[in-house]
């Protein structure tokens, strides 16, 4: 038996099966390669669903990490830290505000530290509790645990769980209209991604953020922006809503912000920074110091490297390469900086990520139809036009593969459909 067959075999032994049997068991990474335990080498083309935002053993993140594990590794929140102190100023900082900061694991406890801001919000405006309903985005993402499924616009996340807490009123997502005449005097806020991440790296139509902000300015609403996977750098940008100029109530982060470690922010800014009153939250984990050393890194490095504008200019050199292949499979590209969907004319995306897998590239079937690129910010240019060169084979591979699977008998969809590996913040 390989090592992956080996693994394989203890990992559905001993793991529960909410993510399948991941089709790669992975040993080491260096910068934007990893390799897995047979010792195949790929191009990691996802960073761990846009997590390892410096790629793999970065000297700055390891350094960082060693020290002060070496140093001080946990406080609790019984005890303040240095390291956590800088992070929550640093962040600010480059949310350019006034506000305060709520440091926990990831994404799901972000937005449910966002979600009872919200709760204290409604109840400030309306103590009787009419004040109290959340206005979210068909496709949205926020999260596994209840509440932050609660705002998850997927009905087939949500479902298997209700009931959930609630009032929650979904509306499209890039609906200016519809948003404006769903946010009211019920409203307490209104959750939006800056683009749909799980939803397929989708934009918003320019001036979406602009209106969905004048919308809750009218209805005295909060806005909170989840800025968990699009944040720190991935669209070029410190964070993607910076591009319309607006400012939200509450923004959301993690993901890249750790590289890698476990790290995530709630930050209020403004009013909603002085919202929670002692004893209204907390974590045992979050924020502790080793995590925000890795934060502060990420950070620092991104200044220093130049890596916004690295994004800026290699996640565009990689796009127009996208969007130059004459190929009947692929329809468009989206997304911005290294925040990238290859958009299908078919739902073969599990097939196109089986094939991009099998030619040595890490990638994502996010959507039937559409295929996750987030990889590190320090993919290099001759990176890129290795993806480029690389794709018309892959899609021929999976348009090939399809055929078969379609023709097999019990085949119910081509090509598969959603991937088991899709984000599964806070199972």
């Amino acid at each position: 038996m390989t090592g992956y067959g080996s693994l394989a075999a203890r990992w559905d032994a001993a793991m529960m099966p909410t993510y399948g049997t991941p089709p790669v068991a992975l040993a080491r990474g260096e910068g934007c390669r990893v390799w897995d335990v047979d010792g195949r080498e790929y191009l990691d083309l996802l960073a761990g669903i846009a997590v390892s935002s410096l790629g793999h053993a970065h000297p700055a993140l390891v350094e960082a990490v060693c020290r002060q594990v070496g140093t001080l590794a946990h406080t609790s929140n019984l005890a303040m830290h240095e390291p956590g102190v800088r992070l929550a100023e640093r962040l600010l900082a480059l949310l350019g505000g006034d506000g305060r900061v709520f440091l926990c694991n990831d994404g799901a406890t972000a937005n449910e530290a966002a979600y009872k801001l919200s709760r204290r919000h409604g109840r400030l405006l309306d103590p009787a509790g009419g004040r109290l309903e959340i206005v979210a985005a068909e496709g949205g993402f926020h999260g596994r645990s209840l509440g932050a499924l609660s705002i998850t616009g997927t009905p087939a996340k949500r479902e298997p769980f209700e009931p959930l807490p609630g009032p929650v009123r979904f509306v499209p997502y890039g609906d200016a209209a519809a948003l404006r005449a769903a946010v009211t005097e019920r409203t307490a806020a209104v959750f939006l991604e800056p683009t749909l991440g799980e939803g397929g790296i989708v934009p918003p139509p320019p001036g979406y953020l602009r209106a969905a902000r004048a919308a809750c300015d009218a209805a005295g609403a909060l806005l909170v922006l989840d800025e968990v996977q699009g944040g720190v750098g991935r669209t070029g940008e410190w964070f993607g809503h910076q591009r319309e100029g607006i400012r939200p109530d509450v923004v959301t982060l993690a993901k890249g912000l750790g590289g890698g470690l476990p790290v995530g922010a709630c930050v209020g800014l403004g009013p909603a920074g002085r919202l929670f009153r002692q004893g209204d939250h907390g974590t045992t984990f979050g924020g502790n110091p080793v995590a925000c050393a890795a934060a502060l890194a990420v950070l620092d490095t991104i200044e220093r490297d130049g890596l916004l504008r690295h994004v800026t200019e290699v996640g565009a050199r990689l796009s127009s390469g996208l969007r130059a292949i004459d190929h009947p499979l692929l329809s468009g590209v989206r997304g911005s900086g290294l925040w990238l969907a290859l958009v299908l004319a078919r739902p073969v995306a599990g097939a196109v990520e089986a094939a991009a897998r099998e030619a040595g590239f890490l990638v994502n079937a996010v959507q039937p139809d559409a295929v996750r690129l987030a990889p590190p910010l320090i993919l290099s240019a001759a990176d890129a036009e290795q993806v480029v060169r690389a794709l018309p084979d892959i899609l021929g591979r999976a348009e090939r593969a399809a055929v078969v699977t379609a023709g097999a008998p019990g085949a119910a969809e081509i090509g598969g459909g959603r991937s088991s590996h899709s984000d599964g913040r806070a199972p």
